[in-house]
């Protein structure tokens, strides 16, 4: 867990082509959610429920990894 200890937030769009200044959150990263041929999205617990309803190609049903603790 402690590899992503500096990861920053990046949800709920992950930060994607036009919408890659539309992240403000900087919580750490505590989940990291599997997309498809995209790289994983990390994101902390309060966008970890909007980022699967509207990222892009999060794989379902979603893969939900832990690198972090609150």
């Amino acid at each position: 867990m402690g590899v992503h200890r500096s990861a920053l937030c990046r949800g709920p769009y992950g930060g994607d082509g036009d919408r890659s200044d539309g992240t403000d959150c900087s919580d750490p990263a505590v989940f990291e959610v599997a997309r498809h041929d995209r790289p994983p999205l990390r994101v902390c617990p309060v966008h970890l429920g909007p980022s699967l309803l509207l990222a892009s190609g999060v794989l379902w049903p979603p893969e939900i990894t832990l690198i972090g603790r609150l």
